[in-house]
């Protein structure tokens, strides 16, 4: 029963359904074999879980995360999950796993190799994407989930989920891939390999130390900034005086974003996802691109931004050619590739349009 001041506004109801809800750990006690063929010994995935699955089994929304995020949706992604959105723990159980070799509780560079007692540092190997999918499907057998209504990610988690409904095409429903590719490009690994030169430059990334690499962290994150905005984006939010010679609003701008990223991050982990990105290829070792999209049976939707210079409009549109009866929606940002966290309000009417 409500009393008197007890009301909450939108986020302290979101605050509280965090707090009841914190990390759980699936440790995986067995020998992983990555696509590389190195192992690691045993994993350890983090993931969150929001709502519950009702008698059906009908109402799960996993949702996989991009580059830096972590398992927490209702954190990087507001407006669109969350209490009273159109992906709501009222509704749906919500599923979010943090990627093999990021941070935020999963296996990285960071943690501690079983075989040695000491963290892994440099000699954490190689994981693709394919691997990170691999891990999602340990996680949702572990769980006893047979069927998924809603799989969706975007960027490097759209390639996640690309890669999952190929891998296992009868468990999901309905899939959204936003913003993302079948192969990552020239052009994206460009991006990428930029961004590590800027870690290899800090002369201590080679030591093995938690705080390696962070000076070149900060700058590989305002070479990625380039890559997730657009011109427009820049051009509307960084107006400066024009009588200023120097101390542009756009520098502190690019410093403060890299700042914030080390502040969360460690350079290990971002050089890890940043080549698990540029492995991406749906076809390898399935006969090719096509065939591989052709082999999708999940109801799947492909959602592009106009303004994306990261992922291409043309890319979406690649997609959408080759996976079967899948539907194409186009949106406009003026932040480019950001736009799926930035446009809540569009990415909502798409999502609303998959689900019914």
């Amino acid at each position: 029963m409500e009393t008197k001041g007890s009301h909450r506004s939108e986020s302290e109801s979101q605050d509280a359904a965090l707090e009841s809800n914190p990390v759980n750990y699936f440790h995986y006690k067995n020998k992983f074999l990555l696509e590389s063929g190195e192992i690691l010994p045993e994993i350890t995935l983090a993931y969150h879980t929001f709502g519950s699955i009702n008698e059906q089994m009908d109402n799960v929304v996993w949702v996989v995360h991009a580059l830096t995020a972590n398992s927490n949706p209702m954190e990087w992604w507001p407006g669109v999950v969350g209490k009273g959105c159109v992906i709501d723990p009222e509704r749906h159980f919500i599923i979010c796993a943090n990627c093999l070799g990021s941070p935020y509780g999963s296996t990285n560079a960071l943690s501690e190799n079983p075989d040695t007692g000491r963290p892994y540092f440099h000699s954490f190997p190689m994981v693709t994407i394919r691997d990170i999918a691999k891990c999602h499907e340990l996680l949702r057998l572990h769980l006893g989930i047979e069927k998924i209504r809603l799989l969706t990610g975007a960027s490097m988690g759209g390639q996640q989920a690309l890669e999952w409904t190929v891998m296992s095409p009868n468990a999901f429903e309905y899939s959204l891939l936003i913003a993302t590719n079948a192969k990552h490009s020239p052009w994206g690994i460009a991006f990428n390999e930029s961004q590590r030169l800027a870690i290899e430059a800090d002369q201590t990334w080679l030591e093995n130390r938690p705080d390696a690499g962070l000076k070149g962290l900060l700058a590989a994150r305002s070479i990625a900034l380039l890559s997730y905005r657009s011109s427009q984006g820049y051009n509307i939010t960084q107006v400066d005086d024009e009588d200023k010679l120097d101390g542009f609003r756009v520098n502190s701008y690019q410093r403060y974003q890299g700042q914030k990223l080390v502040n969360r991050f460690n350079a290990y982990s971002y050089w890890t996802l940043s080549k698990a990105m540029d492995s991406h290829n749906i076809g390898r070792n399935r006969g090719g691109i096509e065939s591989a999209l052709s082999s999708i049976k999940a109801k799947t939707t492909i959602l592009g931004i106009e303004t994306d210079i990261l992922f291409p409009l043309e890319e979406q549109q690649f997609l959408y050619r080759y996976i079967p009866n899948a539907r194409l929606d186009v949106i406009h940002s003026d932040l480019g590739h950001d736009g799926f966290l930035t446009e809540s309000t569009k990415v909502t009417q798409v999502i609303k349009g998959v689900m019914g």
